[in-house]
């Protein structure tokens, strides 16, 4: 049985579910742009209608509440609210999420909102994007302006989700919006989503002390393949530049001397001035934690083959430490190729107690793809995902049992939706949507999920 109060809920983000891109004077966000631009998405998808969520919220909402979730997490647009990054906001976009909330509140389903979930305005791309340190002050100036409006009904806030993809993936790689390759402005854009963090948290801070505010970081349980020197300053570099680079920034307020070290050789990283990392590490009331695998890794010489292969052609992520390979470690593995790792879960969780002030914490995505499909009956079976499910959910209590402040679960994800550069061929959806007709059918482990809420925790062993 998990503690009383323990959230139970599912998440989401805007770009992924809401399609309607050009309704009620919404933007072009770097997305939109991406999508349009050949051999970027896996068929040539696009998320113009994607499940439809903008004009579908409503049934979408009475889905969470046949599940009975507590919380429900997502994202909102900013070109939706700001069409051009900054200035006014555009009522129509924001009613959209006035409306979305007071339903979701109808229900008695608490609405956490995250700020940013990667749809930056294009207008700010063309202006220079996160490796510009004026797309900061933006964002801040977009969270209060969303604050101000929404929070007397919203209580639970969010500020960047997972900055490392926002960085890494959209300016190192190219494998993500806006699908530039440029590793040193990636680091650039890495310190000003942290600096955007920052500041956003002072600026609502300003106009609410009720409010609770905090970081989405996604973090990975490292390993290096052998004990060999250079497979264990493989696993330093990549923990540094996927973990520490962001958690030590945020609660600790410096960044890992030994991960500037590293990256020494790409910039002078003079773009980090003077205070800003006192901004970055603005108090926050909790944290919030992505968690899907566990990276295995090598430094030996030729082993820079990943066993989870980006789905269009694209560089290296990790900046200053392209050398590294990503191993297979044996493990089972999704549709993603991520490999499941759920004991992986619990050295984060304990990690963060054993190394970082102590914060309230969050899982505020958890969750696996697999090839579902719909049967002759018209039902959906998945065993895996409730398997991966429960696994993890076993962990958290086995955290929280062991001491770790773990106040919260949100399954990855509601819905099937658009799965950034796979397009529609991945789904992590308790939910099955028929992207057709799009109608929704509750997969066997959306109802296990139920099951396992309305008892307030699990009930035997998966089967």
């Amino acid at each position: 049985m998990f503690p009383t109060g323990f959230v139970w809920g599912a998440a989401t983000s805007a770009y992924q579910i809401e399609g309607s891109i050009t309704a009620d004077g919404r933007g072009t966000s770097i997305w939109d742009s991406f999508c349009s631009q050949a051999g970027r998405i896996v068929e040539a998808h696009n998320a113009e209608i994607a499940i439809d969520h903008y004009n579908r919220y409503r049934d979408d909402v009475r889905l969470m509440a046949d599940l009975g979730l507590s919380a429900y997490r997502f994202s909102v647009s900013w070109p939706r609210i700001q069409p051009d990054g900054s200035g006014s906001y555009n009522a129509k976009g924001l009613d959209f999420y006035k409306r979305l909330v007071d339903e979701l509140l109808s229900y008695g389903i608490d609405p956490w909102l995250t700020l940013y979930h990667w749809d930056l305005p294009q207008s700010l791309e063309d202006a220079g994007g996160w490796p510009a340190r004026d797309t900061s002050k933006r964002f801040a100036d977009f969270a209060a302006t969303v604050h101000a409006e929404l929070a007397d009904r919203v209580r639970n806030w969010s500020t960047v989700n997972e900055p490392w993809c926002a960085a890494f993936l959209g300016y190192a790689s190219g494998e993500h919006a806006p699908g530039r390759r440029e590793p040193e402005a990636a680091l650039r854009a890495a310190h000003h989503l942290n600096l955007a963090h920052g500041l956003a948290v002072q600026a609502m801070r300003a106009q609410s002390a009720d409010s609770q505010i905090g970081g989405c970081v996604n973090l990975y349980a490292i390993s290096p393949a052998t004990g060999s020197e250079a497979d264990r300053d493989a696993a330093r570099r990549i923990d540094g530049l996927q973990n520490r680079f962001f958690l030590d920034a945020l609660l600790k307020g410096a960044y890992p001397e030994d991960v500037l070290e590293d990256l020494g050789h790409i910039s002078d990283l003079a773009f980090i001035q003077d205070g800003d990392l006192a901004t970055i590490a603005s108090p926050i009331d909790m944290l919030l934690v992505n968690y899907y695998s566990r990276f295995t890794v090598s430094g030996a010489p030729g082993g820079a083959a990943s066993a989870a292969a980006a789905p269009t052609d694209s560089g290296s992520p990790w900046v200053g430490s392209e050398h590294v390979g990503f191993v297979n470690g044996g493990r089972p593995v999704t549709a993603m190729g991520w490999e499941i790792d759920d004991a992986g879960l619990f050295e984060v969780l304990t990690r963060l107690v054993d190394e970082y002030p102590r914060i309230p914490l969050y899982i505020s995505e958890n969750g696996a793809a697999f090839d579902d499909a719909l049967g002759d009956d018209g039902t959906i079976h998945d065993p895996q995902r409730r398997d991966y499910i429960e696994a993890h959910l076993r962990i958290c209590h086995a955290a929280i049992e062991a001491g770790v402040p773990l106040q919260g679960y949100f399954a990855w994800s509601l819905m099937d939706n658009f799965e950034w550069a796979w397009g529609y061929g991945k789904r992590f959806g308790l939910v099955y949507v028929d992207y057709e007709s799009q109608v929704r059918t509750l997969k066997s482990s959306a109802l296990w999920y139920a099951d396992t809420i309305r008892h307030g925790g699990l009930l035997g062993r998966a089967q």
